[in-house]
């Protein structure tokens, strides 16, 4: 008998060790809870991650970006009531209100059914995972891939271009890519690549192989949308918008552009980002001032 119980204990410590070996069971997802999720990886294995804090940004607190507001607005507006759509590509300038705009869509939306999914580009190759486990939701969802680019090789890149346009399943009706970027092609563009152009005898120009390849992915898209800096005028727009948005009188926005100026010069951007920036300082600082007497 005792060598029953050493025997049993012993296995009792084997099947231990083999639990804590294996992957976490994956959370049930509570679709009710949330409006944004995450893709997270714990020991190899995926789950969403629901979001308790979601940015509560508008499309009213957007300025100077209005052709760009209504292409995505309407391209988001058709997905969620069904009507064809197409994945999306923003390209531009830092700090331009790409991503904002997105999640201000999902605030516009929500309502209506959209959600968002953010995925990070490590993990662009569960993306087929990812839409298994949605496509039978009657949600509309987002995949959104912020500030995205690759380098030459990363395994991401031809991931991405399977889920836009090229593999034998057939998209996802409740499934749409919105990505982010600072470079329009997404993969590091040289001066060698310009060498594998040719020219015919007519003077017509082909691109070669490597080009073709840095620009496969980007034309997977279906919408793209151009974002460029900002004038000092509409500069100051935004941050008088952001002003009042803290709480700050409208007459007192005016003592604010002089800062508001010598604020971006110091930072080598007239951005939407950098306006938000220094109307939260300012604003924060003419609170504090008002205190303190």
């Amino acid at each position: 008998m005792d060598k029953l119980e050493q025997f049993l204990t012993r296995a009792e410590g084997v099947l231990a060790r083999l639990e804590a070996m294996l992957p976490p069971a994956t959370p049930e997802i509570d679709w009710s809870v949330a409006t944004a999720f995450r893709w997270r990886k714990k020991q190899g294995r995926g789950f969403l991650q629901p979001v308790a804090h979601v940015s509560s940004i508008t499309l009213g607190d957007l300025q100077n970006i209005e052709r760009q507001k209504a292409l995505i607005e309407q391209n988001t507006r058709q997905f969620v009531r069904g009507e064809p759509a197409n994945n999306v590509l923003l390209t531009g300038a830092r700090g331009t209100g790409k991503s904002s705009l997105i999640k201000a869509c999902l605030n516009q939306y929500a309502s209506e059914g959209l959600r968002l999914i953010e995925v990070d580009k490590d993990d662009l190759t569960d993306l087929g995972d990812i839409v298994d486990l949605i496509s039978q939701r009657p949600e509309r969802f987002v995949v959104f891939c912020d500030d995205l680019s690759f380098e030459d090789g990363e395994s991401g890149y031809k991931a991405l271009k399977v889920a836009l346009d090229g593999s034998v399943a057939a998209q996802s009706d409740n499934v749409l890519i919105y990505a982010t970027s600072n470079r329009r092609h997404l993969l590091p563009e040289y001066m060698k690549d310009n060498e594998s152009y040719r020219h015919t005898d007519d003077g017509e120009i082909h691109p070669g192989e490597v080009i073709e390849e840095k620009i496969s992915l980007s034309e997977r898209f279906g919408l793209w949308v151009s974002f460029y800096p900002f004038k000092q005028d509409d500069y100051l727009t935004i941050v008088g918008h952001w002003l009042q948005h803290f709480g700050v009188p409208a007459d007192q926005t005016e003592s604010a552009r002089q800062e508001a100026l010598i604020w971006a010069l110091e930072r080598g951007s007239r951005s939407g980002r950098v306006a938000f920036q220094f109307a939260r300082d300012w604003a924060g600082k003419q609170r504090g001032a008002g205190q303190a007497s």
